[in-house]
C-alpha cells in the first residue's frame, strides 16, 4: 500500500516531531552504549536487568527509525514500538522497586528511568500523543 516516508502518507519528523526524534535518537545511542557495555562486561551480575536494558535500546532504535521514515507503515511501527516502550518502562520500573536484587545497577527503565531524569517515563507519553496527533 504506502511506503515509508512518502509525502502523501505523512511525515512524522516535522515540527514537534523533530524534537521527539532527537530525544529518541539520544536515548537509542545512550541505551545501546550502556547496555552493550553492561552485557559484555558484567552480564553475570544482573542478567535480567541488562537484558531488559538491551531490549530498551532496541525499542528506542526502532522508534527513532520509524519516526524518521514516517509514512503509514512508519506510523504503525512507531505506535507499536512506543507502546512496547511504555509497557516496558512501567513494568521494569515497578519490578525494580519490588525486586531490588534483580536490579543492582541502574538501567534505562529501572526505577522508571530515575537515572535518566525520569525522561524514559515521560517519553512514551509524548510519543503516543504525537502519534495520535499525526495519525494517518
Amino acid at each position: 500500500m504506502s511506503e515509508f516516508g512518502t509525502r502523501e502518507s505523512g511525515a512524522l519528523a516535522v515540527g514537534w516531531g523533530r524534537a521527539l526524534v532527537f530525544a529518541y535518537g539520544v536515548f537509542a545511542v545512550a541505551a545501546t552504549g550502556r547496555s552493550v557495555l553492561q552485557v559484555s562486561t558484567e552480564f553475570d551480575k544482573a542478567p535480567l536487568a541488562y537484558s531488559l536494558s538491551l531490549l530498551a535500546a532496541a525499542v528506542y532504535l526502532v522508534a527513532t527509525t520509524s519516526l524518521l521514515l514516517g509514512g503509514v507503515t512508519g506510523w504503525r511501527v512507531a505506535a507499536v514500538a512506543v507502546s512496547v516502550e511504555l509497557l516496558g518502562v512501567l513494568s521494569v520500573g515497578a519490578l525494580s522497586y519490588a525486586a531490588t536484587a534483580l536490579f543492582p545497577d541502574k538501567t534505562v527503565w529501572s526505577h522508571f528511568g530515575q537515572g535518566y531524569g525520569f525522561l524514559p517515563l515521560v517519553l512514551p507519553f509524548a510519543g503516543l500523543a504525537w502519534l495520535r496527533h499525526t495519525r494517518p
